[in-house]
């Protein structure tokens, strides 16, 4: 789950208390079946690992920089969050490139960055207009082979299949173009791909083994929207899903 900027100080903590509160008695991540977490924004990072040590909630950034030290003013390294206990880092969000103008390059290094620090990398990728299927996967693909500088990938990593026309949009992608897209870039990449753009309660239910998770967004603003999410992945593992 990604903040974004949506949330003040004192609200990210409230809603965290929340979510841990939450998550300590939930079965989907007491039994280790989900893996659930949170990306608040960098001055919540330090209060927010606190109050979900121990709740099964992991805790990471929405950013970092290609280096891990140096004068690199208003930026923040690897090093540091992991050394502060993070355990997950976005890279590429589409936002981050149309707003701040990150290239193809830029991902790439922020990619190494974060593995080298030892660091999840959740890379985004995703088409910018409605196209088939296929087309998608072609695209997405090609973004992969650049964030991750060739057919290699790290393991451990996930990939964020976000197609940018679905996000903020009020639905997301039809449940058929989602499956179609992330089942072909899991089986070409070995690597686990989740959903977000626009993701919410109802749609992990639809869309079966394909998708091996969701990046939720503002959906997720309301814990009882989360519970409900929730609820579907155990639902999903019960029926053999």
């Amino acid at each position: 789950m990604s903040l974004k900027m949506y949330f003040g100080y004192r609200q990210t903590l409230d809603w965290c208390g929340r979510v841990g509160a939450l998550a300590r008695r939930h079965p989907a991540v007491t039994s280790g079946a989900v893996e659930l977490f949170v990306l608040p924004s960098f001055p919540a990072l330090a209060p927010v690992l606190a109050e979900l040590d121990g709740s099964g909630v992991g805790v990471g950034a929405q950013n970092l920089s290609w280096a891990d030290a140096g004068p690199f003013t208003g930026e923040v390294g690897g090093a540091m969050l992991a050394e502060m206990g993070c355990r997950y880092v976005e890279v590429g969000h589409a936002e981050r490139r149309r707003l701040f103008g990150e290239t193809d390059e830029i991902v790439a290094a922020k990619v190494r960055a974060a593995v080298d620090a030892g660091l999840c990398p959740v890379v985004c990728v995703g088409e910018t207009e409605r196209i088939s299927p296929q087309q998608a996967i072609a695209f997405c693909l090609e973004q992969l082979d650049r964030a991750f500088g060739g057919p290699g990938r790290p393991g451990g990593a996930i990939v964020a299949y976000e197609p940018q026309w679905a996000i903020g949009a009020e639905q997301a992608a039809s449940a058929d173009h989602i499956r179609t897209v992330c089942a072909a870039l899991e089986g070409a990449t070995g690597t686990r791909v989740i959903y977000g753009g626009s993701a919410g309660p109802g749609l992990l239910a639809q869309l079966g083994t394909a998708v091996s998770g969701l990046f939720l967004g503002r959906f997720a603003h309301n814990p009882a929207a989360l519970e409900s999410v929730l609820d579907e992945a155990v639902e999903r593992r019960t029926s053999g899903g």
